[in-house]
């Protein structure tokens, strides 16, 4: 029972971490000649992976016995180390420049899911509660 509840909470939160670091390992390309474009498309891909794995890392944690506020601290801490980590990662890839520009950019991405979360959620319609009841992002 242990292990089937692992891997319906933490699993997704793992195999998240592991899909960044994949696509972290590759040299970029420019999606468009335009820099502004491109530097739009890339930031934007920063903002919501880890806003995705905030909410999987928060959606693990609550399930696991945590109380919401101390699954929002321990969320934080881990995708904003994470996020450091990620650029050191990328300071080895060639083509691929660490930037504490991402690392903030990253850490918005990942506040504003857990902020929509506690604050905004709430609030929603109630279809929104529904699936995220279902989806074992609220209790």
């Amino acid at each position: 029972m242990r292990m089937k509840r692992f891997s319906k909470y933490w699993f997704p939160a793992i195999f998240w971490v592991v899909v960044i670091f994949f696509f972290s390992s590759f040299s970029t390309k420019q999606t468009t000649e335009i820099f502004w474009q491109d530097f739009l498309v890339k930031k934007t891909a920063h903002f919501i992976e880890f806003g995705i794995l905030a909410v999987l890392l928060y959606r693990a944690f609550i399930n696991s016995g945590f109380k919401a506020k101390n699954a929002i601290i321990y969320s934080v801490i881990f995708f904003v180390l994470y996020a450091i980590s990620d650029e050191f990662h990328q300071s080895f890839i060639p083509g691929r420049e660490p930037r504490v520009r991402d690392v903030i950019i990253d850490m918005t991405g990942g506040i504003l899911s857990l902020y929509s979360i506690k604050e905004l959620l709430p609030q929603a319609p109630v279809k929104v509660k529904y699936w995220a009841k279902k989806f074992d992002i609220v209790q």
